[in-house]
């Protein structure tokens, strides 16, 4: 990872908000459909477009008014192979989704970050299966593999950090670290937790 953004990262004392999440306040919140939970689609419609950035920017303006860093989380939570079949996106097609969700929040950061408000432009990842129940695992070996391509689009279009959410078993979670540390990016991961502190898996 380049030096800027490993001191963003680990060396700023400054406090990074994030967004209180894309697609369920997409869905329950303003009505919108989002087939199989997927909020890239939007994307490739300029309204689709519109919409995103009012979402991103009610949360820049809470960060920018108290003086916060920002971290943009992409739109792309379903962006990966399995997911874009289910919506007839092929592998170009997801390849150039994947890179005009960075460039999309790139165009933000530029538009709105200053030395008071700072910004990270994340590449968003979510598990290849369910992220609330286990229905088939990857070892640790094909979920670096079934990751690899996603993570490699994100560094190649600029994003300074990956992000993984619901992961629910650690075999994933593994392969996804490693997958970030051969693109040489950083990588965030973030569980699935039950109500008894355990991942869907049961592992505590």
């Amino acid at each position: 990872m380049s030096i800027s953004t490993h001191d963003l990262i680990q060396s700023n004392t400054k406090p990074y908000i994030m967004d209180g999440g894309l697609e369920t306040t997409l869905i329950f919140e303003n009505g919108y459909e989002l087939p199989e939970f997927a909020a890239f689609p939007l994307l490739d419609q300029e309204a689709g477009r519109d919409i995103l950035r009012d979402y991103y920017r009610r949360y820049i303006h809470v960060a920018r008014k108290n003086g916060y860093g920002f971290i943009l989380e992409g739109p792309t939570y379903r962006a990966s192979s399995s997911w874009g079949r289910k919506l007839g996106y092929s592998s170009a097609d997801l390849k150039r989704i994947n890179t005009e969700a960075i460039s999309f929040l790139i165009d933000l950061k530029n538009g709105f970050a200053d030395e008071s408000s700072p910004m990270l432009v994340s590449g968003c990842i979510g598990p290849q299966g369910d992220g609330y129940q286990i229905d088939h695992k990857l070892t640790k070996e094909e979920a670096e593999a079934y990751h690899q391509e996603q993570i490699a689009h994100f560094k190649q279009a600029g994003a300074d950090l990956v992000a993984a959410y619901t992961i629910n078993y650690t075999e994933e979670a593994i392969g996804i670290v490693w997958a970030a540390q051969k693109q040489d990016i950083a990588a965030v991961i973030s569980f699935t937790v039950e109500t008894d502190g355990r991942l869907p898996s049961g592992q505590p």
